[in-house]
């Protein structure tokens, strides 16, 4: 028998997760969950603080929100390692929505997703600046011809 490693188990349930939504095939995206499972949903798809139990009550959220939301992209991070304990299988991803983009963790239990956690981590069109686009902040030292932040501004 193939022991399959729990980066490929998270892999593979990111891309059935992703067809799934991207295709609006509700039926198959609740299906991929277990029958006692949690979806905490930070902002990303009911633009509100919300669990989500159960089947039900995740079909009704897709229902109502997943043609506004238009979710896709969803890869596994990279930078976080995917990990497997006492028969859950976790890991942490990078997906998008039309109008944003987001972070979230998913557990796996006997192959179906037991919780999601999906969280939206910028706007579209309003990223932070970062690096090399992130202003110059206080300027140091003496310069008789320094401008104030309001002359600066002005």
């Amino acid at each position: 028998m193939l022991d399959i490693s729990p980066g490929t188990k998270i892999d593979t349930m990111l891309s059935k997760l992703g067809q799934a939504l991207e295709s609006g095939d509700i039926d198959a995206a609740v299906n991929l969950f277990q029958a006692d499972c949690y979806w905490r949903d930070l902002v990303t798809f009911t633009w509100n603080l919300k669990t989500l139990e159960g089947h039900e009550q995740i079909r009704d959220m897709l229902t109502s929100q997943l043609a506004a939301a238009r979710p896709s992209n969803f890869v596994q991070d990279t930078k976080e390692a995917a990990s497997e304990a006492g028969g859950v299988t976790d890991g942490w991803f990078e997906f998008e929505t039309g109008v944003a983009r987001g972070y979230g963790h998913i557990r796996l239990k006997e192959g179906l997703i037991w919780t999601l956690l999906t969280t939206m981590t910028e706007l579209k069109g309003h990223e932070e600046p970062k690096g090399f686009r992130r202003p110059m902040g206080a300027e140091h030292g003496h310069d008789r011809e320094r401008k104030t932040w309001k002359e600066a501004r002005d």
